[in-house]
């Protein structure tokens, strides 16, 4: 285990219990997460993006700002739904929070999760192609965010501009050398983890994945891992990719965590279907003192596969108490699994 960062779902509810009561809430705390997080020496900041819920939705200007506040960490997504992007005025954001950043985005991508309204993507304006379904959509337009992020001039230039331009063809504006090579897919499966690793890019695997064998979550994201390893020698892509899987970490030192988090002390996966034709396993939440949570995650495979952990942070609880659960976890419980 090499890097941790933290993922944040920036959920937000007028809710008198939430310390997250509205959409400026949840981008402000989000910013101020990020700074902490830096500051206790955490490796990564990714944040979750889901339309059409009190959640975050719009990454790239959070991106932008946090870029903006810090110097050192990671910044990054855990996923964007590709089925609701344009992926040229994506790359034109991303390219722009990149620069901004110094060069730090790890952008996470993917077909996206089950949503809040039916077909989602349609209100922003796309539909599948004739003969695609929405899975083929998202791809599309994947494989077009990764042809512009080489940077290479493709449209026809006015012959009479507004503005001088370079010779040749012209490609969107700002480019960030480097972006290409810092895009993730994340997979729920082992044959989209193949397809990732064929495109050259990243793995990202969260707390959950579809069901494919009935065994432990852990056991199953680790074996997907090693599918995508193999499946990126056998594309010959040069260098080694990174893989991050997410967990659920809560180590319990004080009264306070151990009133929110003491009855996740028995957590175990679960199986069920997040859509209709697709059974997933769900990770467990651990919780524990740390000497314990040491022992529990030695035993975690997948964690100890991958090369970075996301820590699922609960934002509803403030600030103050996230960046508690961080530190408590590079103090406390990192160091004994071998980070730094």
């Amino acid at each position: 285990m090499k890097k941790i960062g933290f993922l944040n779902f920036g959920h937000w509810t007028d809710s008198p219990h939430s310390q997250v009561r509205s959409g400026a809430d949840a981008l402000l705390q989000s910013i101020d997460l990020a700074v902490a997080a830096e500051e206790l020496g955490a490796d990564g900041a990714y944040f979750r993006v889901h339309h059409f819920a009190r959640q975050l939705a719009s990454p790239f200007p959070l991106l932008a700002a946090i870029g903006a506040r810090t110097s050192r960490i990671e910044i990054g997504t855990g996923v964007i739904d590709m089925r609701y992007e344009n992926p040229l005025y994506m790359a034109e954001d991303a390219g722009a929070a990149d620069l901004i950043s110094g060069g730090r985005l790890q952008l996470g991508i993917s077909r996206g999760s089950p949503e809040q309204v039916i077909d989602g993507w349609r209100y922003f304006g796309y539909q599948p192609a004739e003969g695609e379904d929405q899975a083929d959509m998202a791809r599309r337009h994947t494989d077009v965010l990764l042809e512009v992020l080489k940077g290479e001039g493709f449209a026809e230039p006015n012959p009479r501009p507004m503005f001088p331009n370079p010779p040749g063809l012209l490609r969107p504006e700002p480019h960030s050398p480097g972006l290409r090579d810092r895009i993730w897919w994340g997979a729920a499966s082992d044959a989209t983890a193949r397809w990732a690793a064929e495109k050259g890019m990243h793995l990202m695997s969260s707390t959950l994945k579809a069901d494919e064998t009935g065994e432990p979550f852990h056991v199953q994201q680790r074996k997907q891992i090693e599918v995508f390893r193999d499946a990126w020698r056998e594309a010959g892509h040069p260098g080694e990719p990174r893989v991050s899987v997410s967990r659920s970490i809560m180590p319990i030192t004080t009264d306070l965590d151990r009133a929110y988090f003491g009855h996740e002390r028995r957590s175990s996966d679960q199986f069920g279907n997040i859509e209709p034709q697709l059974r997933a396993v769900f990770g467990r939440t651990y919780a524990a003192e740390p000497d314990a949570l040491v022992a529990e995650l030695a035993t975690d495979e997948a964690v100890a596969a991958a090369d970075t952990v996301l820590l699922t942070v609960p934002n509803q609880l403030g600030v103050d108490y996230n960046a508690h659960v961080v530190e408590s976890v590079l103090t406390d419980v990192a160091p004994g699994l071998g980070w730094r």
